[in-house]
């Protein structure tokens, strides 16, 4: 072989060794590469995902906070209004309650009252008080039960009151106090339930 021949020789095997050496290094670059964005995609989905979740979190505690803010808002109103539905009827209530003390069915009531609370009484002593409002029917009333009556010094809308000291009982069957208890224990109850 010649200088020239070995020089050829040597050039091709020089140049297909770097050039296998120069696909390796690529190859070697380009896996390296790749890898760096494999983990990159997996990195940025990673963070998407826990920005998604975080925004959703957030969202859901917004809207959270908007619905508490509007359940309280419907509530305050829903209040509100029950509150003057229940003023309206009880004043209404009152209303029917003058009226029915007008009607000749009150005085016979109110002899029913008196005589139940004089039975219950049986042989003890009883005072029975009327409300002021009632006093034009005392002599009435006295003649009618045949059991002395008082009048109160306080109103209690109309009714009786009735005391048996013997007993330490009171019988209270004055509008005023029905109609406070009522107006204590009412409330509006709704729904298939309470039809």
């Amino acid at each position: 072989m010649t200088i020239e021949e070995k020089l050829t020789h040597f050039y091709d095997t020089s140049v297909d060794e770097a050039r296998r050496q120069a696909e390796k290094d690529v190859r070697e670059h380009k896996e390296a590469l790749d890898a760096a964005l494999e983990e990159h995609k997996k990195m940025s989905l990673g963070n998407a995902a826990s920005s998604r979740k975080a925004e959703i979190a957030n969202a859901k505690r917004e809207i959270n906070k908007a619905l508490s803010a509007e359940q309280l808002h419907i509530r305050r109103n829903w209040t509100a209004r029950q509150s003057r539905l229940k003023e309206k009827l009880f004043a209404d209530v009152r209303v029917q309650i003058l009226k029915f003390m007008e009607s000749p069915r009150y005085e016979e009531y109110l002899c029913t009252k008196i005589e139940e609370a004089v039975c219950f009484a049986e042989h003890d002593e009883i005072q029975i008080y009327l409300s002021k409002e009632d006093e034009p029917r005392l002599k009435s009333l006295t003649v009618k039960t045949g059991f002395p009556l008082k009048v109160s010094d306080e109103s209690f809308i109309g009714g009786i009151k009735a005391i048996i000291p013997e007993k330490n009982i009171l019988i209270d069957n004055s509008f005023e106090e029905g109609y406070q208890a009522a107006y204590r224990e009412f409330k509006f109850d709704g729904g298939p339930a309470h039809e």
